[in-house]
Order: structure tokens, then C-alpha cells, then sequence
């Protein structure tokens, strides 16, 4: 990862709203309009930005959600539509964060922030509903193109003209890829779980997640994915 080319795209926030899918009217902050103008990043969100269902968004581990300008083509191919900025409910669109290339417990400087990455991105069932394709949180998964999270160190004014700089390069450079791979594919590959066990900035949901699955707990992760 080269953090000179390392760019924002897009920044994004936006406060939950209702919305109504079949019928049914549901609460959601998955829909962020871009903004130019700084703001404050506090520990748990920017300002004007908000998530509706705290159980799988937001908090002090997912204060910023960061999705790859790169995977757009990949997803207006897939979904023959044009898609903008905010498409994933992401508050950083940027150029040069790849999956493969960012390692949970990097650190870097935004502005006056300092923010670290926690976790990979683990899509819901609002992107289904966003897009009325029930298995869109299963193919975001299966891509690959996940996106990540971060948690906020030090607070501070922030902007899309801010420059984003790799401060700490994590030592055991376990990647947001290798990471997807083992929450969702080689589930009981228990080196690749005691590795990611490892990183003392792994998120508390995801060891949670991987404490259990090495005692032989079969998490469920339905209600995530379909909202059930």
C-alpha cells in the first residue's frame, strides 16, 4: 500500500431514515449523501451521520465505514446501473485501500484524526433492501470487496481535501482479505483463526466470532444477512 496514492473520492454522511420495503417500513443509515465542508470525528461517528441498527453498525469500533472507489465498475456491471458515491452506505470513498493491501490494526492520520483499522465490513440486509436484491449482502461478501471499518484514536476535524498517511504499518500485517476469507469461507481453519486471535486491534465482535468457532460454536449470522 502506497500511501501517496491513497485518495478520497467522496465523503459521506447522513442520518438514518424510514424507509418502505414491501410494505414494510424499516429505519436505516445506509443512505449518505456526499458533503465537502470538514467535520468533527469523534469516537464513535462524523458529524451529521447516524446508524439505525447499533447491533451491527456503528460504536466506538465502526466509526467509519471505508469502501474502494475500484470496486464500483465491478458493482455497475453486476447491477447495470450507475452508482453513486455512498453506494455501500460507506463514509470514505477512496482510491488506494485495497482489501488486499490494508491490514486490520493499520493506523493512520486523517487531518487532526488518527484512526485505525478494526475490521472488515460485514454486509447487511439493508444493502438487499437498498438495492431489492435479497442476496446482495451475500454477494459483497463472496466478492471479497467488503470494505472495512475504523475506530477513531485520537479525535479531530477531518475533510475530503485532508490527505489520508499510513502513521503504523501493523506488525503481523494480517489483511482485511485474509481475514474475509476465514469469517466466511475456511470457517474451521483454526491456524487462520488463532492467527487473526492474534491481533490484539481485531474487533470485539469479530474475536468474539472466532472465540466461539474454536470451541466448536457455530455462529449464525441470518439475522445479519436477511434481517430475520
Amino acid at each position: 500500500m502506497e500511501t501517496d496514492k491513497i485518495n478520497i473520492i467522496s465523503l459521506n454522511v447522513g442520518k438514518p431514515t424510514i424507509i418502505t420495503y414491501r410494505g414494510q417500513e424499516i429505519s436505516t443509515g445506509i443512505y449518505k449523501n456526499p458533503v465537502d465542508g470538514p467535520l468533527y470525528l469523534s469516537k464513535t461517528q462524523l458529524t451529521g451521520d447516524g446508524q439505525a441498527d447499533l447491533k451491527y453498525h456503528g460504536g466506538v469500533e465502526k466509526a467509519v465505514c471505508v469502501y474502494s472507489y475500484e470496486h464500483y465498475p465491478y458493482w455497475e456491471k453486476e447491477l447495470a446501473r450507475p452508482l453513486a458515491f455512498g453506494a455501500f452506505g460507506e463514509n470514505l470513498t477512496v482510491t488506494g485501500m485495497l482489501e488486499a493491501d490494508v491490514c486490520i490494526g493499520d493506523t493512520f492520520q486523517w487531518g487532526e484524526a488518527v484512526v485505525q483499522v478494526s475490521q472488515p465490513r460485514q454486509p447487511c440486509h439493508k444493502l438487499a433492501k437498498k438495492y431489492d436484491l435479497i442476496d446482495m449482502p451475500v454477494r459483497v461478501q463472496n466478492s471479497g470487496f467488503t470494505g472495512f471499518y475504523l475506530r477513531v484514536l485520537t479525535e479531530g476535524t477531518v475533510a475530503k481535501t485532508d490527505q489520508i498517511k499510513l502513521l503504523q504499518r501493523h506488525p503481523q500485517q494480517v489483511t482485511l482479505t485474509y481475514a474475509n476469507q476465514i469469517m466466511h469461507h475456511d470457517k474451521h481453519d483454526r491456524e487462520g483463526l488463532e492467527r487473526l486471535l492474534a491481533v490484539a486491534e481485531l474487533s470485539s465482535s469479530w474475536r468474539n466470532t472466532f472465540e466461539k468457532r474454536l470451541n466448536g460454536i457455530e455462529v449464525d449470522s441470518k439475522e445479519r444477512l436477511l434481517g430475520k
